[in-house]
């Protein structure tokens, strides 16, 4: 009988039907999101292997090298291949024309 009338105030109290169960997810969703939250800042305070450290300082690698690298390299005679689509065999396309691709897809 208990129960009974619990579920009956349940039924008909809109506050108890709506209200709780929302204030039950904000105030949930509030603890949830601190912890991932935490999370964030918790990453920032692991420390990074001595040797990795060590490695990531020797491979400097910077804009001006990667242009001294290819500053020489000659780009004339490069071709603008097209790569497949999804819906295309990838072996049919290598080494095609494109006119020839044009002209069996229309």
């Amino acid at each position: 009988m208990w129960t009974h009338a619990w579920a009956r105030a349940l039924r008909k109290n809109k506050t108890l039907r709506y209200g709780v169960p929302m204030l039950l997810l904000i105030v949930g969703g509030s603890f949830g999101l601190r912890e991932f939250s935490q999370i964030r800042y918790d990453a920032v305070k692991i420390k990074i292997d001595p040797e990795l450290e060590e490695k990531l300082k020797m491979n400097k690698v910077s804009l001006e090298s990667e242009y001294e690298k290819i500053k020489d390299s000659a780009f004339d005679d490069w071709k603008n291949i097209r790569g497949p689509r999804p819906w295309e065999d990838p072996q049919l396309l290598q080494g095609r024309n494109p006119e020839f691709l044009k002209t069996k897809t229309t």
